[in-house]
């Protein structure tokens, strides 16, 4: 979805909205909020990011307050409240990556792409995330890319993962 792009009349697709109520159905009746962070990544798949309208269907769906849902959506790092590119460069920026040139990487990736942290490039392929940990200390410098973890990052690792997700953006994806 483009930057310009609302959610103007939200609703999941039939097929989607079975599975959110086959998840609402594991919780008791008096707790559908303890479905929240599935749906919402249920809602940013099917929408692409979380507006205030498609985070004020998820309250709806659950029986919540919107508040509730906007707290969850801005304060973890995986949900996306703004349009982000088809691929999402999410990389660690917590101190045993920073330690081993997380800092570097992520200039390094603003420099090749010509973005900012929480930018998105110009062609709507690329956006550049730094986030918490990722739980890979061993493996520093790390990014997640979709479904991916690509650890020991060096430029040139970079420099491949951009030319790989630039003629497959879907490539960020398991089984892809």
């Amino acid at each position: 979805m483009s930057a310009e792009t609302t959610h103007s009349q939200i609703a999941f697709p039939q097929e989607t909205l079975a599975e959110v109520n086959r998840i609402l159905g594991l919780f008791p009746e008096d707790n559908k909020k303890s479905a929240l962070l599935r749906v919402l990544h249920i809602a940013q798949a099917e929408f692409g990011w979380l507006d205030v309208p498609v985070m004020d269907y998820v309250a709806r769906l659950l029986h919540i307050n919107p508040v509730e849902v906007y707290e969850v959506a801005t304060f973890y790092s995986m949900y996306d409240t703004k349009p982000v590119g088809k691929v999402k460069l999410e990389v660690c920026r917590t101190g045993p990556c920073m330690i081993e040139g997380a800092e570097k990487i992520v200039k390094y990736i603003e420099d090749k792409l010509g973005i900012k942290d929480g930018e998105t490039t110009a062609d709507g392929v690329f956006t550049l995330k730094t986030v918490e940990c990722l739980g890979a200390c061993g493996y520093a410098p790390m990014l997640q890319a979709g479904e991916q973890f690509h650890e020991h990052l060096t430029e040139e690792k970079v420099d491949a993962l951009i030319e790989k997700y630039r003629a497959n953006p879907r490539a960020n994806y398991m089984g892809m």
